[in-house]
């Protein structure tokens, strides 16, 4: 007779990529892949029926309150949204006595916005799981559903290039270096000089690198950063919360993903494509376009129109798979799920 225990990921927080093994990395992906034909597929999975989410947001988000929000529903909880405005996170109340709050009502926390340290307590004293909806320093959420985009392209992930440009020194730099160090994916970011990624992540990275057989490059410079690479990532050059944005444009400028970057690659277009956490800012269209170029002169910055809208772009995929990736996430820290044991 077969017995039964308690998944791995029953009641644990997610709050940093660093946290979890390749084999629990690789596992949420694989059952992000399966919630995502379930749900092609029109068959429920109401693996948090009668659950209640509290859905905390410092920082606003189309693709993480949409994915959060979906998610939550389609595994059969009610979400409910706390803006800026509507929580009290160390201004009128400690986090410690919020998290206390909060969690004695909801079954679960997802936190978005800018300390970590804050999401770190709420899950220390909310006695419930606390997924991190992004931080300065971390994305996880936004990392499982990047790697499973990779793997829904190529298969597997083991052995392929991810090559990010741009700000090497933010919270997606961080992420990608580690996370692809633990899955085995060789990660260069190629960043000018000032934009490097800080030492200590650097050593997180290297020391899983050592594990999994990962190569990992930090570098400014092209031709050596793009070389066989199979997926070339961007992402905004100033990120919420930063003005220095002539600073950036200065530094940043050589680091855009266009076609000339890309056949730096020397990539077969069938092993080649390309990845952006949105929002992008590859033409005019929005008021926020018009103001960078009346302000700076540029129609595009971190990516151009034609990448943006090339054969090689996933980025609508990949934002798709926020919601079945998190969906898998919360399945698996709240959801009672059981596997068999010997």
């Amino acid at each position: 007779m077969t017995d039964f225990k308690n998944s791995v990921f029953q009641g644990r927080s997610v709050l940093a990529e660093k946290d979890f093994s390749a084999a629990e990395l690789n596992y949420l992906v694989d059952f992000g892949l399966h919630l995502k034909a379930l749900k092609k597929a029109g068959i429920p999975h109401h693996y948090l029926e009668g659950k209640n989410i509290a859905l905390l947001f410092e920082k606003n988000s189309t693709r993480t309150r949409s994915a959060f929000t979906t998610a939550a529903i389609d595994l059969g909880a009610h979400p409910e949204f706390l803006g800026a405005n509507d929580i009290q996170l160390g201004k009128k109340e400690s986090v410690e006595d919020t998290a206390k709050v909060l969690g004695s009502m909801f079954d679960g926390i997802e936190f978005r916005g800018f300390s970590q340290h804050v999401v770190e307590q709420l899950a220390e004293f909310s006695g419930v799981p606390v997924w991190n909806g992004l931080t300065d320093e971390w994305h996880p959420t936004q990392m499982l559903a990047d790697f499973m985009t990779v793997k829904e392209n190529f298969g597997h992930l083991k052995g392929l290039t991810l090559t990010y440009m741009g700000d090497g020194r933010n919270n997606m730099a961080n992420s990608l270096l580690v996370t692809g160090a633990i899955l085995g994916v060789n990660v260069h970011i190629v960043a000018p000089n000032e934009l490097h990624p800080e030492q200590e992540i650097q050593d997180i990275a290297n020391g899983f690198a050592k594990d999994s057989g990962a190569k990992l490059l930090i570098t400014d410079d092209l031709d050596e950063g793009l070389k066989g690479s199979n997926i070339v990532y961007t992402d905004v050059w100033v990120s919420m919360g930063e003005n220095n944005w002539q600073e950036r444009i200065n530094l940043l400028k050589p680091y855009q993903v266009n076609m000339a970057a890309l056949k730096k690659t020397g990539t077969p277009d069938d092993q080649l494509i390309v990845m952006h956490c949105l929002p992008a800012f590859h033409d005019t269209t929005t008021d926020y376009g018009k103001e960078i170029e009346e302000k700076y002169g540029l129609t595009e910055m971190e990516i151009t129109d034609e990448v943006f809208r090339s054969k090689y772009a996933r980025q609508f995929e990949e934002a798709e798979n926020r919601m079945h990736s998190i969906k898998a996430m919360m399945a698996a820290t709240l959801g009672n799920l059981f596997i068999p044991t010997v």
